[in-house]
C-alpha cells in the first residue's frame, strides 16, 4: 500500500479521490513499515514519565511495532505492548499520541482488546484506550479537555469484572485527586476487534461500539481546547498483582479515523475507511493546524 497523504491545498498526492479532498479528514491505516516513518505523519511515541500508571515506570517507543495481519491478507496492524513485574523500575508503558488540533466531529478506531496477558500470570489491572486530550495547564483547569475509551479487562476503578469506559473530562487535580467528568460503563467482555466511534457536536458527546450507543454525556464536559488523539497501553498502580513474575499486555490498531465536518454513524465511518482503502490510501491528514500552531506534547 502506498503512503499517500491528503495535501492541505486540496489535492492528493499519487492516490484517487476516495474522500472529498475539501473535508477536514485525519485517516491512517498504520501500515508503516517502521516507527519512523509513522513519526513522519505527525505522531509521536511518549517518552514522558509520570501519570498515569505505576510510579517510576517507564514510557517508551520500545512498545510500539507493526506487523501483518494474520486474518487479512495485505493488511498491517501497529501493536502496542506493556509490562510489568509489580515494580516501577520494570515496568513500560506505552502510549503514542498525534498533533493537538481536534476538536468537534466523528473520531472512530478498530481495535483489538485483550482480556489476558500474552505472558505471565494473568489479575493486573490493565487499561486499554483510545481517547484525545489537552494538556493540563493547572490544577482544576476549566478549560481541559478529555475524551476517553477506556477498556479495563481485570476490572477497577470500581468494577469488579471487564468493563468498558466511556468518560468526559471537565477538568481534575492529581494531588490529592479530585475529579471533574462524566462516565459511563459498558460491562462484560470485549476481547477481539471493536470498531469505536465517538460524536462530538451539538453541546453531547456520544461513544458508539460497533454500531450501539452506550453512553451519552452532556454539554457540562463537552470539549473546550483543541485536543491530541491518542492511544495508550498501562498498569494502575493500585491493581498490580502481588507477583514478580513478568506480565505482557498487548493491544492492537488497525486504523484511526477523524472527520471534523461530518457526524457519522458507524456504518458510515466503515465505508469511508473502505473507500480509502480501495483507493490505495494509506495516511490522509486535511485537517489544518491551530492558528497559532499548538505544541503537541505526548503526555499527560
Amino acid at each position: 500500500m502506498k503512503y499517500c497523504a491528503f495535501l492541505l491545498t486540496g489535492l492528493l498526492a499519487g492516490c484517487g479521490g476516495a474522500e472529498n479532498p475539501q473535508q477536514k479528514i485525519l485517516f491512517d491505516d498504520f501500515s508503516y513499515p517502521d516507527l519512523p516513518a509513522m513519526r513522519e505523519n505527525g505522531w509521536k511515541a511518549r517518552t514522558q514519565t509520570g501519570h498515569p500508571g505505576v510510579s517510576g515506570a517507564r514510557w517508551s517507543a520500545d512498545g510500539i511495532r507493526f506487523l501483518d495481519d494474520r486474518d487479512s491478507a495485505g493488511n498491517r496492524l501497529l501493536r502496542m505492548t506493556s509490562s510489568t513485574d509489580g515494580s516501577g523500575e520494570n515496568t513500560e508503558h506505552t502510549q503514542f499520541c498525534h498533533q493537538r488540533k481536534y476538536l468537534e466531529g466523528t473520531y472512530a478506531a478498530r481495535v483489538f482488546f485483550r482480556d489476558a496477558p500474552v505472558e505471565g500470570p494473568d489479575g493486573d489491572q490493565i487499561i486499554e484506550t483510545f481517547y484525545t486530550i489537552s494538556p493540563l495547564k493547572k490544577d482544576m483547569d476549566p478549560d481541559y479537555s478529555e475524551m476517553d475509551f477506556e477498556y479495563l479487562a481485570n476490572g477497577g476503578w470500581g468494577e469488579d469484572g471487564h468493563g468498558l469506559f466511556a468518560t468526559s473530562w471537565e477538568t481534575f487535580k492529581l494531588n490529592p485527586f479530585e475529579k471533574d467528568n462524566e462516565y459511563t460503563v459498558r460491562q462484560g467482555s470485549l476481547e477481539g476487534w471493536h470498531t469505536l466511534v465517538l460524536q462530538v457536536t451539538d453541546k453531547k458527546l456520544r461513544y458508539f461500539v460497533d454500531g450501539e450507543q452506550f453512553a451519552e454525556h452532556s454539554e457540562h464536559v463537552y470539549p473546550e481546547e483543541p485536543m491530541s488523539i491518542n492511544f495508550n497501553l498501562w498498569f494502575t498502580q493500585e491493581g498490580l498483582l502481588d507477583s514478580e513474575e513478568k506480565r505482557v499486555y498487548q493491544q492492537d490498531v488497525d486504523w484511526v479515523y477523524h472527520n471534523a465536518d461530518k457526524i457519522m454513524n458507524t456504518g458510515q465511518v466503515t465505508r469511508a475507511v473502505a473507500d480509502l482503502r480501495n483507493d490505495k490510501v494509506a495516511f490522509a491528514d486535511t485537517v489544518p493546524d491551530w492558528t497559532p500552531k499548538l505544541d503537541s506534547p505526548c503526555g499527560l
